[in-house]
């Protein structure tokens, strides 16, 4: 083989590594488990965020009562997770609630991160909703969470 492709080659595979040793990591250690229930972050989780439910945690206040209907916050949110190409791991839905899990990956170290939504009718074309976004791996999560329940909220709320 020539050396200069072998050299070229052990430099991509070196250059690679540390990506490659990261997924293999994520592959063993964040297996997907569907959660079932709305869940709340921890006092001191710095990769956690989650509005709604009087149980605000790293977000900004946003309003969390929508005057829209569950058919049209439901549409917007099946266009982000389809957008977003997110794994669905649970969904749940009765006359007046609906509940979604999915799974959205960061970008580059594809870092999974479970995205929890409730939705409840609290009236006429008004709808109560409570966001979760929490990091399998990590302490941290370089303010990851609260930016994407931002997105999501105001994709809801448009």
């Amino acid at each position: 083989m020539n050396p200069k492709l072998t050299r070229a080659i052990l430099l991509v595979v070196l250059l690679a590594s540390p990506w490659l040793f990261v997924q293999g990591w994520i592959f063993v250690a964040a297996q997907d488990e569907p959660i079932t229930s709305m869940e709340t972050c921890s006092e001191t989780s710095a990769n956690c965020a989650h509005l709604g439910g009087g149980m605000d945690y790293r977000m900004e206040s946003l309003p969390t009562i929508l005057e829209r209907s569950m058919e049209d916050v439901r549409s917007d949110l099946s266009a982000y997770v389809t957008d977003c190409n997110c794994d669905v791991l649970d969904e749940d839905e009765t006359d007046s609630s609906y509940y979604l899990h999915f799974v959205e990956h960061t970008s580059f170290w594809l870092f999974p991160d479970d995205v929890l939504i409730s939705i409840e009718i609290v009236g006429q074309n008004t709808v109560r909703i409570e966001l979760h976004s929490e990091s399998r791996l990590g302490l941290g999560d370089l303010g990851v969470n609260p930016e994407r329940l931002e997105r999501i909220h105001d994709q809801l709320d448009a």
